[in-house]
């Protein structure tokens, strides 16, 4: 009977845990640039000091699906979204770089280039900085072009260039804060093939319809286990009474 109970408890446990995965998703289905999770799931035997018995279910890992969500245009010179593959460079909290396609950019109270998640954006030589300017571009290779305050508008200068990257899908991973970075934590070499889409944003590539008919599906398996260690239960009290007959 206890097998029986390992096997409904565990079920449950990660099904749970692949709820909460689905559930993060769908709260972020609105979230510019945002990557799903995949919660890869596997039969997994329980170890034992003879043999290996009770196969159970277990989650092995969370994965980041790294599709390109739909590009919308929306006109603001400050937006900007990858065209293909690609990432943005950013630097995180501790100083590493991280990777993000989220490009609703904008200019902080110290004159240095943000995202709407506060990232750092860097270009050539570390977290683009600009000085006061009357109106900014950025063109397809990510070069940024300022008038400065004052100036006629003719007076065209390009001030930095964003550095754009294109590491290899499978040496990207997740962090806890949801931004993206190569695994080995080394900055990633600029790709001048990867091109921007100005005036626009990348939106998540969560499917808002696909995650809802998941919840669904995990809350019947969920609610599945549960009979089961209810079946369990009557099974083992149904057991004890035959014995107390004896």
């Amino acid at each position: 009977m206890d097998g029986f109970l390992t096997v409904a408890s565990a079920g449950a446990k990660e099904a749970m845990l692949q709820q909460a995965v689905n559930a993060h998703n769908v709260a972020n289905a609105s979230t510019i640039g945002f990557k799903a999770d995949l919660a890869q799931a596997e039969a997994v035997y329980v170890r034992g000091d003879a043999l290996d018995t009770r196969a159970v279910k277990q989650v092995s890992s969370i994965a980041t699906d790294l599709s390109a969500g739909t590009i919308q245009q929306t006109g603001r010179d400050l937006d900007i979204a990858i065209n293909g593959d690609g990432w943005l460079a950013v630097q995180m909290d501790d100083g590493t770089e991280g990777l993000t396609r989220r490009g609703d950019l904008r200019v902080d109270e110290f004159g240095q280039l943000t995202n709407g998640a506060g990232d750092l954006i860097l270009g050539e030589a570390g977290p683009v900085a600009l000085p006061p300017f009357d109106s900014l571009t950025i063109g397809q290779d990510g070069t940024i072009s300022i008038v400065p305050q004052g100036a006629p508008p003719s007076n065209v200068a390009a001030l930095d260039r964003l550095k754009l990257v294109n590491p290899a899908p499978e040496s990207i991973s997740k962090t806890p804060s949801g931004v993206l970075m190569v695994e080995d934590g080394l900055p990633s070499v600029p790709d001048a093939s990867v091109r921007l889409v100005t005036g626009a944003l990348e939106g998540s590539n969560v499917s808002a319809v696909g995650e809802m008919v998941k919840m669904i599906e995990l809350a019947r398996e969920f609610e599945q286990f549960m009979k089961l260690v209810t079946v369990g239960e009557e099974v083992d009290t149904a057991s004890s009474s035959l014995m107390r007959l004896q």
